[in-house]
């Protein structure tokens, strides 16, 4: 609806600001306008009722454009490139990694050095975990910020961040980098002046003079490590009051009521994006409205604070995308897109975190039936949006799909994923896994997992023993987990050190920063000796990197893997078989996963419920042409095997 006194508004700004509206701000301009009305009545919604509301509305305007004036040429000119692409975030050319600097190849001035190596994989897209300032000792992986500006010095300089996003730039890769926007380090300098009784800056926290508000919290708010960090609220004996701390006592939560704090942080998402960040990887956003008498988590205010973000970053940066970091239960995680009026114009990018899982519990019990349970849910996911598919992150791995998925294949809920945290904490006798439990709930028994793909999949064991036949059957698992990733749809996402078979690292335990947290063993130092071994044929390391390799490959080669909400799971004709059919116009191909450790059938019928039925079908992995044959005959899929079935023509 057009806003007579919200364009004014906005016109005497571009005035002021000396925007050339007919010229070469013409394009901001159009975008502003377009979408001031639905900016402003969001901003409303949350802050419309607060004394400051109209002061902070008008300087979120000013902010916009002053991000647009300060946004360089080449990134303007990348913002162009990206909107004629179309969603530029959907195509199958792009294949992602995920990496700590100092791990990977030890600081920031190095990484340039290293982009051929991810280049030769395939690789164009990186996402860096996070590098800005955060206290040793007291750093959450990075999570707990002490400067969202600075770098810290362990990784280098700002400057060498810049000459990291240019490089990249001209060798045509995309970068990501995460915010934290749900807290900051109690070492920050808002977090500090708190601490010296600065009230403007007491009110960008949840602080309180006693423990009546904070228990009224605590009622209803869940623990998220009850082993290391457990309660809400820690104790600030320097001001004596008490502060919101969900995640660690050293991570104090912001405070989205007060309309500052959310300038304040839009200030810093834009100071990103006119870095050169493609996509923006909004940490925990589930947890950054806090309401009395709730869990505190996935509030309506939350939804509205992220269209919010994504408005602003649509006028004033528009080739950002956002992930929105929503662990969460599929039906939550579907309102991280956008719902109603918003579909698709909140997070642009999710991770999905439930289909990762639900590989490993088909990995576990070679059963596929809780997995296709999912996907009814998992298949809401609107157009022009997108998923990042793992197998394996910096976390560790949560069982948070929903009970029901779990009885809809037969199983009791609570003796299933007991079995999975013995199965893969290699607690139980069919295991080959060495993994390890995270945050174990005393009260509830509630655990996640931790430990490398390969030593998950059962490479560790297997190298230890020098058994053969175990080597070669871990290396199935891997890259049958890894190729369900890659061709599902969304940016495959490989995480450091898989591409080369990387088993736990237990050097963590000598670190008393690391030791508390076994979520380090699947955090490796990358030794550059192992990944010049890639070139050593019949190694281990040169197996997995070739054959992860031949998948980014394939997928590059086959539009019809672009995430063009265009997968439609195959009915189960086989319970240790998932498989699903890519199809856009007249591309179609059938990919098949056997999570059986031993062969398993599928009646060709399985290839005639879809359209034409194929006379032929290709296999881009094997090499293999099969001929389809009646209903009573089968597909032979051997233990751990995959196929990308294309129809002859």
């Amino acid at each position: 609806m057009y806003q007579y006194k919200l364009h004014q508004q906005i016109n005497q700004l571009c005035t002021f600001h000396k925007l050339d509206i007919a010229g070469s701000d013409s394009a901001f301009y159009i975008r502003l306008i377009a979408n001031a009305a639905a900016l402003q009545e969001l901003y409303w919604s949350i802050y419309g009722s607060l004394p400051a509301g109209e002061l902070k509305f008008a300087e979120l305007l000013g902010l916009l454009v002053k991000t647009h004036q300060e946004r360089a040429a080449s990134l303007k000119s990348r913002d162009l490139q990206k909107e004629k692409e179309g969603v530029w975030f959907l195509s199958n050319q792009l294949t992602g990694m995920s990496l700590y600097v100092d791990r990977f190849c030890g600081n920031l001035s190095n990484l340039p050095g290293k982009l051929d190596y991810l280049q030769g994989l395939g690789v164009n897209f990186l996402h860096l975990m996070p590098v800005f300032e955060s206290p040793a000792g007291e750093s959450d992986g990075g999570y707990a910020v002490s400067d969202f500006r600075k770098v810290d010095p362990r990784f280098g300089t700002l400057a060498d961040l810049k000459t990291v996003q240019q490089r990249m730039q001209q060798q045509e890769m995309y970068l990501m980098t995460d915010i934290v926007l749900n807290h900051t380090s109690h070492r920050h300098e808002w977090a500090q002046k708190a601490k010296a009784g600065d009230k403007t800056y007491q009110d960008y926290f949840y602080m309180y003079n006693d423990r009546a508000v904070p228990d009224l919290f605590d009622e209803t708010m869940p623990e998220i490590f009850p082993e290391s960090a457990p309660g809400n609220f820690t104790f600030v004996p320097e001001c004596n009051k008490w502060v919101m701390t969900v995640f660690h006592n050293y991570q104090w939560d912001l405070n989205y009521t007060n309309p500052a704090v959310f300038v304040a942080m839009l200030d810093t998402i834009f100071f990103y994006a006119n870095l050169g960040v493609d996509i923006l990887r909004i940490d925990a956003p589930a947890f950054i409205w806090k309401q009395l008498g709730t869990t505190c988590q996935n509030l309506p205010q939350a939804h509205q604070l992220l269209r919010l973000i994504k408005q602003c970053v649509h006028i004033a940066a528009p080739g950002m995308a956002l992930l929105g970091e929503a662990i969460v239960a599929p039906k939550e995680i579907m309102k991280y897109f956008g719902t109603d009026a918003f579909t698709a114009k909140e997070c642009d990018v999710a991770y999905n975190a439930t289909q990762m899982a639900l590989q490993w519990d088909a990995l576990a019990t070679g059963d596929t039936r809780v997995m296709l349970a999912a996907q009814q849910e998992l298949q809401q996911k609107p157009f022009g949006t997108t998923w990042i598919n793992y197998t394996r992150c910096h976390d560790d791995i949560g069982l948070g799909y929903d009970d029901s998925m779990i009885a809809a294949a037969g199983y009791n809920a609570y003796q299933h994923r007991k079995f999975l945290k013995d199965y893969y904490s290699g607690n139980h006798p069919l295991s080959d896994a060495a993994g390890a439990l995270f945050s174990v709930n005393p009260k509830t028994q509630d655990a996640r997992i931790s430990g490398t793909l390969a030593s998950l999949c059962g490479l560790e064991k297997a190298l230890e023993l020098q058994n053969n036949a175990a080597i070669d059957m871990a290396i199935a698992r891997i890259l049958l987990m890894q190729a369900q990733s890659m061709f599902l749809g969304g940016i495959p996402m490989l995480f450091y050190g898989d591409e080369l078979g990387y088993t736990n690292d237990y050097s963590y335990l000598n670190d008393p920063g690391k030791s508390y947290d076994n979520r380090w063993m699947h955090r490796p130092v990358m030794d550059w000796s192992k990944a010049e071994k890639r070139e050593e044929e019949g190694s281990v390391e040169s197996r997995i990197f070739s054959a992860t390799q031949r998948m980014i490959q394939i997928r590059k080669q086959l539009s019809v893997l672009s995430d063009l909400k265009n997968c439609t799971w195959l009915n189960p004709h086989n319970i240790h078989v998932a498989g699903f059919l890519r199809a856009y116009n007249d591309e179609r191909v059938y990919c098949l996963f056997n999570f059986n450790r031993k062969a398993s059938f599928i009646t060709w019928h399985a290839f005639k419920e879809h359209g034409r039925v194929p006379v032929a079908l290709y296999d881009y992995w094997s090499g293999k042409t099969y001929k389809v044959g009646p209903d009573h005959e089968y597909l032979v899929l051997e233990p751990y095997q995959f196929c990308i079935l294309e129809p002859e023509r």
